[in-house]
């Protein structure tokens, strides 16, 4: 069996989910804090890999012994998430833990996706939210929050999201399907607007020009059914641009109800 835990952390200190050399990833911190706890060198796999800045509260990652598909381990299943935490840094928290089959693939193995883009949109900036929030500065015209929603619709469905995709990404293949896609006020800060989009899949900085193009529909750059133009272009440069990472939050993961 693998382990499959589930993981929350801040992305401010770090440059993305992944191993890169001579920086820090969450990668490498849940990494060494498993080689402290099973006392041998463990593969960590995880479910995306969430760029430089950004943040996550449903993150999943399996963690097996190094060179092998499942891992033995005689620590109570309800007692590693306390035994991972005690090794990792306060930026990070394994929140739960559970076994699946050898064959499940922390990445391959998912449904769908959720993020949540987190925007301020009061007049002052707030120092609560400098690494949580981006802080929108620009007029938005009367109706933004029914005209975002409105061009936020036409994200939904089976697309080709090239012009959603970082310009030099190699990937082939831009079809994805997006499930749903919304903007609300917080419940809790009325000056909070979230942005939430789950699909199969998204591309590199997806979300984050999706947000980009949504904020010039509500300054009134862009028309709400443009949306439909900008997808069917294939070209980057039709879409708005690409906000900055620190108001993303990869929010859930789902898997099938078997595993």
């Amino acid at each position: 069996m693998k382990l499959l835990i589930k993981i929350a952390y801040d992305g401010t200190d770090y440059c993305g989910w992944q191993f890169q050399p001579n920086v820090r990833t969450v990668q490498a911190q849940v990494t060494a804090a498993a080689k402290k706890i099973f006392g041998f060198d463990c593969d960590v796999t995880g479910c995306s890999r969430t760029d430089s800045g950004v943040h996550a509260k449903g993150f999943h990652a399996t963690v097996t012994q190094k060179g092998k598909d499942n891992i033995e381990c005689s620590i109570p299943l309800e007692k590693l998430p306390k035994a991972f935490n005690a090794h990792l840094p306060d930026d990070i928290a394994v929140l739960g833990a559970r076994y699946v089959s050898d064959e499940f693939h922390a990445r391959y193995s998912v449904v769908s996706k959720k993020y949540i883009y987190k925007m301020h949109i009061g007049c002052e900036r707030s120092p609560f939210d400098r690494h949580g929030a981006l802080h929108i500065t620009s007029k938005f015209v009367e109706d933004y929050l029914d005209r975002m929603n409105d061009a936020a619709a036409h994200f939904v469905g089976t697309h080709d999201f090239t012009s959603f995709m970082a310009q030099g990404s190699k990937i082939e293949d831009a079809t994805r399907t997006v499930l749903n896609a919304s903007v609300t006020v917080s419940p809790n800060d009325p000056d909070i607007l979230l942005f939430e989009v789950e699909a199969d899949g998204f591309l590199y900085n997806m979300v984050r020009i999706m947000v980009g193009t949504l904020l010039e529909v509500a300054e009134g750059k862009l028309s709400t059914d443009g949306i439909d133009g900008i997808i069917a272009a294939k070209d980057r440069k039709k879409a708005g641009r690409t906000v900055p990472p620190h108001g993303l939050y990869l929010e859930c993961v789902n898997y099938p109800d078997n595993i």
